[in-house]
Formats: C-alpha cells, structure tokens, sequence
C-alpha cells in the first residue's frame, strides 16, 4: 500500500502545476503595466480567468484520478498474485517455524499437497529443518523429493507495513527504549530450482573421465628364476592373459610398458566396483604357481582427480610408489584428498638381491663427503632397533672423517644400558649423543640429517630438526602411510626387511670395505636385529641371517647382548600381569592392558607381553594398552593370518603386517578397547579381516 500512496501523491503533485503557474503568469501581467495600461489589464484578466479554470479542473479531477490509481493497483496487485501464483518456479511461503503459509501452483503439484496444507516444510523435505531454514538467509541447499534433486534457497523478508518507513521519525520517538521485534515480524522464502538433470549429466560426465593405473609383477626376478626359458614365456603369458581380461571386462585399455609392467585407464564408474570387490585380480594371479608353492604377485596404482590426465598419472605413480612401500601384493588408490589400501594381507616375498642397498650405500657416502657434519635421529622413545641404526650410521661417517652426532631424547630402560656403552669413559666423543633441543641450535645448512627406523615425520625425535635440516636422509623397514617424509635427498625403504639394523649392516657392507666397529658398536646393531625379530623367530629372511653373520664376523658377543637385554623384576612382572589380565575377543584377538605403576618402560614392557599372548593357541592377534605420557599407546602383533599394520592404521598408526603400534590421546583404557574391538568389527564386516 505505501507504493500506491507514493505513486498517489506524485500524481497529485503533478496536478499541481498549472496552479503553480499562474504565479508566472500574474508576474507578467504586474509588468505589463509598466510597458502599457491596456495590455496589462487585457493580461490581468487572462490569468483570472486562468486561475478559476484550472483551480476548478484540478478540484473536479483530484478524487477521480485518486479512484483510477487505487483501481490500477488493485489490479497490478492482482496480476502480481497470479504471476506469482502461476510461476513455473516452485514457490513458498513459510513462517518463522517452518510451517508453510502459502504455495504457488507448482510448489502444489510438486509436493502433492493441498492449498490448505499448513504443515511444516520438513514434511515434505527432510533436509529442510527450523534450525536450518533459521540459519540459513541466502543461502541454498540440496535437497531431494520423489527421486529428484532440488536446489532450495531460503530467503528471509519482513511484512512489516512499509508505510512505516514514511513516518519512521514518529516511530522513532514512539519505540524509544523498546527492544526490536524484527526477528519476530520475519517471514521466509522458500524457492525451489530442480537440478535432477544437472546432477544426472554431472555424474555422467564424472563417470567418463578416466582412471590411470600402473601394475607391477613384485617377484618377476624370482619367479622367472624358478623356471626355464621356455615356461617363461608361458608364465607371462598367463599373468597378461589375467590382467588383460580383468579390465576388458570393464572396457578398459591395457598396454604392457616393460616385462614387468603395464599401463591401464578406465573409465570412473568402474571404480567403486573394483573397489568393493577389493581389486581381486591380486589374488587371481596368485593361482598362477611356480616352482611349487612360488606365486606371481602384483601392487597396483591407481590415480583419479578428474579431467586433469596427467595429475591422474602422477597420482597413480604416488600410489605405486606407496604400494611398494608398504611391501606390495596390494592395490593403492589415491584421489584428490583421500587414499585407500586393498589388499597385502601377506607377508610380501623377500628380495634375494642386494643391488639396491649397494647403490644406497654408495649414494650416502657421496652426500656424507659433501657435508661438513652428520645429525642421526631415530623416533622419539627411541628403543634398541633405533639406536643400534643410529649408531651403524655414526660409525659410516666416522669412517670418512665427517663429525656426526646421535640425537636421542628419553632413554628408556630398556636402552639404557646399551646407551651407557657410548661415553667419554669408554673412548668416545662427549657431543657422541646429544639432545634434540642442542642438535636444532647447532645443524647448519651444509650438515646432513638421518632419520633411522621411521619413515613418519610427527614420529621422529624432533619434527622441529627435521623441518630445519636442508639435506635428509631416510632409513627404515616400516611400511610408507599416508604421512611420509616427502623432501628427503635420498630414501631408502624396504618394508621387507626384519629391521633397520638389518638395512644398516648391509649398508655398512658396502660403504667401505674396510670399516671396523668396536665390540659394542657391533653388540647394539645385533640386538637390534634380535629385538624386532624377537629372537629371529619372525620377519627373518636369509638377508636377515647374512646380516648377523656379518655383525658376528666383527666380534658381536651374543652372551653380552643377552645380559643386556635382560629385564627387571618390575617390567616382568608387568609384563606378566597383563597377560593374566588378557581377554580373548572374537575366539581369536587377545586384548590386554599392561600396568604402568612402578615400569621405567611400561610402552616395552607392553610389546613384550603382545607377543607373548601370541604364545597361545588360537589367538591369531593381540592387543596390549598402556597409558603413559596422558596416551593410550597400543602394541599389536600376528603371527601371518591378520594384517595387525590395517587395523592400527584405522587408529592412526601403522607399522608392520606382523608387528604395528599406535596411540591414542584424549580417551581412557576402556574406550580405546572399544575402539579395538568396533575396528575388528569393522573389517570383519569388510572382508579385510577373514576369520
């Protein structure tokens, strides 16, 4: 209504002209008399006559123009209303609740609701609710009705009497001190843009765009060796033939690049099915055998970011290079923000020969002689593994000359009295070992970092040192996750060795032939080995055995490693009580909590008694808690049938197939159990865990 009284009083204003006139015009007629009596008098009367004339039309007009312009707004507001009524657009009003007041025609035949229905809009759209039609002035959301998609935007106005803005002064004065009702005059819009066939060639179109993929044979050396030249034909033949076949069922283009290796593409929508069926070319292959119970494996990797083809590619190299990080015989899939694993429920094959650490060992030695210095680290919480690789890693670079420095934080127990070896009393440098806080002071741009036994930057010693160092080497057997060191000069990660001892014996072999180590130096490296194999009874290869032949060539004393890794009257009975305390979930998964009272180590005494629980019949995996530092840290091992490294990486953590760990924060004993159990669950539910 304020607009028709506006459009109202301009009207009448314009009305007002002529009147307005006859001021000009008795102006002139005044000056006439000056020029001539008789014109100005003939003028004179002119503008009477004039004056009574308009002043009489004017009076005579002024309420009927009033009646046209209140007609011509009844009917502009009428063809508003049936505009509106008949839009094409699906309309609605709705109240500050939710509940529709008024919908137009294809708002109605949209929802199949009657003129008088004056529920709430959530009736109709689930998606729609109070909180979220409250919150949500100008903005759009997606919602969905009868197997269509709709955009729905929400628009919130006032039908307050915009009649009051014109005397908004008097309104002023008379609300003074009063607190604003606007919230509560506020009605809401609803509109409603049907984006079915949007959506549907949105998918289409994300559908046809490719995935790239690479496949490798893991064990092609060791297979052909296994046969002779004729039968290799054949094998390969076979393995192309499989390979071939499963992704021509899916229309998809495959094209061998090497002996060993193939490039694929398909198209996306062929995706979640493979996925669901866990990639399960892998284990088809693996009935392919030779030499007995040999089998060909395969890892694979695929890569999908959409139209981009060559981030599609590099994607899928990235996802190779954590296939075979992780030890292979799996498939990886990374797309723009997430990467999923299937697959490596085995121990992979290992590797007989030793080229690669020849080239590793004589690529460190030529960035150690560009150096001035040498930093070692480990992980934080360093145990014998960490320190016996450290130490190997000292020793190389004493052998060049090149000053080097083991960063070592806590020294649990365990450690301890390996740790005690390495003193100015027994002939070594006082700066031998230094705290994390003295090496970031210290580093410069023209030192070299080593990071030993982990492969996880928040898992090292310092990330702080590992950010500030320039040149950074990796040695480590741990399997590659989604966090990894990404700017080391140069990597070298063999998920298929027993432990980072083990890499460092060899790496030792071939760094200098005449290198020596003093009797400890030796001591700490063999009890490495012997500690992550426990006591050579898994993850042990001939590379593994050769290693400690090395070590026992220069002058290991076993009887001196066994007194050292003794353990205390504490830690044994620890280690003893949750194995009593231990709860057999499932028949077959053993869950346990180690006490932490009165144990220097509790997290060792913890992976003691994990696998020690693997010691009883039936139990195919275990998992022991302990609550140190405000965590919940979990050790978990298996013998070969569970892959304990995919449960512990739903936890955030990692590891080996047989031997893995992580840690919880911000949860107690009891709940971190229920995690254990409901991640069992899960898998089982899966088919990543078969039992």
């Amino acid at each position: 209504m304020s607009e028709n009284n506006k459009m109202t009083a301009q009207v009448s204003n314009f009305m007002k002209i002529p009147l307005l006139l006859t001021i000009l015009f008795a102006a002139v007629a005044a000056g006439l008399y000056f020029a001539d009596l008789r014109a100005g008098l003939a003028t004179s009367a002119f503008v009477l006559v004039y004056f009574i004339v308009v002043l009489v039309l004017y009076q005579a007009n002024q309420t009927r123009s009033r009646e046209e312009m209140v007609d011509y707004a009844s009917q502009y507001s009428l063809l508003q209303k049936k505009m509106i009524n008949e839009l094409e657009l699906p309309y609605a009003v709705l109240d500050p609740d939710g509940k529709l007041l008024w919908m137009n025609e294809s708002f109605r035949e949209l929802s199949g609701r009657e003129k008088g229905f004056r529920k709430s809009v959530s009736a109709i759209f689930p998606e729609l609710t109070k909180e979220r039609l409250l919150k949500g002035n100008g903005e759009a959301f997606e919602v969905s009705y009868d197997e269509r998609i709709f955009r729905a935007y929400v628009k919130h106005v006032s039908f307050a009497d915009d009649t009051q803005k014109d005397n908004a002064s008097n309104e002023q004065e008379q609300t003074k001190g009063k607190k604003s009702r606007r919230t509560e005059e506020n009605l809401i819009v609803l509109y409603l843009f049907d984006e079915t066939e949007l959506v549907e060639y949105k998918k289409m179109n994300e559908d046809i765009q490719l995935v790239a993929g690479l496949i490798y044979i893991d064990n092609y050396d060791e297979v052909t060796e296994l046969v002779d030249d004729m039968k290799q034909s054949l094998l390969m033949a076979m393995v192309d033939r499989k390979v071939t076949r499963y992704f021509s069922a899916i229309d998809g283009l495959v094209k061998k690049t090497e002996k060993d290796k193939y490039f694929v593409v398909f198209k996306r929508k062929y995706l979640p099915g493979l996925q669901e069926k866990k990639f399960n070319l892998l284990e088809e292959v693996k009935s392919i055998k030779v030499g007995g119970d040999q089998s060909v494996s395969l890892s694979m990797g695929f890569g999908y970011v959409g139209n981009d083809y060559i981030k599609n590619y590099e994607y899928a190299r990235t996802a190779m290079d954590l296939a075979l990080g992780r030890g292979g015989d799996q498939a990886v899939v990374k797309t723009r923000d997430k990467i999923s694993y299937y697959g490596g429920n085995r121990e992979h094959t290992e590797k007989s020969t030793r080229v690669k650490a020849r080239v590793k060992a004589q690529a460190l030695r030529e960035l150690m002689m560009a150096r001035d210095s040498c930093y070692i680290m480990g992980h934080t919480m360093a145990d014998i593994d960490s320190f016996g690789a450290a130490v190997g890693i000292y020793c190389a670079a004493r052998q060049i000359g090149k000053k080097a420095h083991i960063v070592l934080g806590e020294v649990t127990t365990s450690l301890k009295p390996f740790r005690d070896c390495f003193t100015p009393e027994k002939g070594y440098p006082s700066d031998m070992i230094i705290s994390p806080g003295q090496a970031y002071e210290s580093i410069g741009p023209n030192s070299v970092l080593v990071v030993v036994d982990t492969n996880r930057p928040s898992y090292t010693e310092s990330p702080a040192l590992l950010a500030q160092a320039r040149t950074v080497v990796v040695f480590d057997h741990h399997r590659i996750g989604e966090q990894t060191i990404r700017q080391a000069t140069l990597s070298y990660i063999e998920p298929n060795a027993s432990s980072a001892c083990e890499m460092i014996a060899e790496i030792l072999q071939y760094f200098d032939d005449s290198i020596h180590l003093s009797v400890d130096e030796a001591d700490v490296i063999y009890a490495g080995i012997l500690i992550d194999t426990n006591n050579f009874m898994s993850k042990t290869g001939v590379r593994t055995f050769e290693a400690a032949a090395y070590l026992r060539r220069l002058g290991v004393n076993v009887t001196n490693v066994r007194k050292m890794m003794r353990n205390d009257l504490d830690a044994y009975k620890a280690r003893a009580e949750a194995i009593r305390r231990a709860e057999v979930y499932r028949d077959h998964f053993a869950i346990s909590v180690c006490p932490a009272d009165q144990v220097k180590s509790p997290t060792i005494a913890s992976a003691q008694a994990a696998n020690e629980l693997l010691n009883i019949v039936g139990i195919r995996a275990s998992f022991v808690l302990v609550e140190y530092h405000e965590k919940i840290y979990i050790s978990s091992r298996s013998i070969d049938e569970i892959n304990v490294q995919r449960i512990m990486e739903r936890l955030g953590g990692g590891g080996h197939m047989s031997t893995a760990g992580a840690q919880l924060a911000n949860c107690s004993v009891e709940e971190a159990k229920t995690i254990i159990r409901n991640t069992i669950d899960e898998m089982i539910e899966e088919g990543d865990i078969k039992i």
